[in-house]
């Protein structure tokens, strides 16, 4: 087989493959190959391209005994055991900046439409309501935004926030000195003190597996909307449902949770209590996924294959 050749486990855009079968590359595109198939030929690739689905455990990357570097179509790294992969020498990239665009655009459509009660008041005009009061909204408007993770989603956020007029802090434990004409670095202490609205934008790591908690809503000083378009283990869910239940929380876009897909989904004890919630705004692990990200991923990942094949002739 070509000793350079790369095994594709998830859905990807065929710009993918032009790019680097350009570069020289072999590409078995297999987005339906199931994990013990994939264990048997792994020892074959010098790549791997996966998206979310797919777990990169020791056993997978034991298995890879050629791998040089693995791909992952878009941003978050925790489907991969990061620190193994590193160990036996194996390069990650992944895509933020081809999917940014989208999170930061699907987070102000989630934080309008929460405000406004858009999907509420849609919902009882079309059975006959015309509540107007019942859907009186709130203007974004000279609030604070306090946003959690400033890497290339919060700033996308950050970014679109601009032209509303709004105060936007932000706060990340793995990197400092990042303010910037969008959102001005601050504590996790003037997080919680100043924020209307608060937003997720971490990745997953066991610092933040959890964070948004009972006992990290509670120090809140003001009621808040939330949105998390990042990764559902950062937020319990029955939490948030306990924030709304005591106004700590007006409103609440989650784009991801802690169990996705059904039917385990639906077997969560709180997910009745979610599901019929009027001021929870739901979707399906969709805020990156956009036909322009489509394309962009595959652009920035095939960029970043021919720019690690360049390090390595040097």
């Amino acid at each position: 087989m070509n000793t350079k050749s790369i095994l594709i486990v998830d859905d990807l855009h065929p710009l993918f493959i032009e790019e680097v079968e350009a570069l020289g590359y072999r590409c078995d595109y297999q987005p339906l190959i199931k994990r013990d198939e994939a264990l048997k030929v792994l020892s074959n690739y010098d790549g791997l391209v996966i998206r979310s689905k797919f777990l990169v455990d020791k056993q997978v990357l034991d298995a890879a005994l050629q791998l040089k570097f693995i791909a992952r179509a878009g941003a978050g790294m925790d489907n991969i055991d990061e620190t193994y992969a590193i160990e036996k020498g194996i390069k990650l990239i992944n895509a933020p900046e081809g999917n940014s665009d989208a999170v930061g655009e699907h987070a102000i459509g989630l934080l309008l439409s929460l405000m406004n009660n858009l999907n509420r008041a849609d919902a009882e005009v079309r059975t006959g309501l015309w509540q107007r009061e019942a859907n009186r909204g709130y203007e974004l408007k000279g609030r604070t935004v306090g946003i959690i993770g400033y890497g290339h989603m919060g700033r996308s956020f950050a970014r679109k926030l601009k032209g509303f007029e709004v105060n936007v802090i932000a706060y990340d434990k793995y990197k400092t000195g990042f303010s910037d004409e969008y959102a001005r670095e601050v504590s996790m202490e003037e997080i919680v003190k100043h924020s209307d609205v608060l937003s997720l934008h971490t990745p997953l790591t066991a610092e933040t597996n959890g964070l948004v908690n009972d006992e990290y809503l509670f120090h809140f000083k003001k009621p808040i909307f939330l949105l998390n378009t990042s990764r559902g283990q950062v937020v319990h869910t029955q939490a948030v449902l306990n924030a709304i239940n005591q106004g700590k929380i007006l409103g609440a876009g989650l784009d991801v949770l802690e169990i996705e897909k059904f039917p385990l989904l639906a077997q969560q004890q709180w997910f009745e209590d979610l599901r019929t919630n009027g001021e929870v705004i739901l979707s399906p692990h969709v805020a990156g996924w956009t036909f322009e990200s489509y394309r962009k991923i595959s652009e920035v990942m095939a960029s970043k294959i021919k720019n690690l094949d360049i390090q390595t002739l040097k």
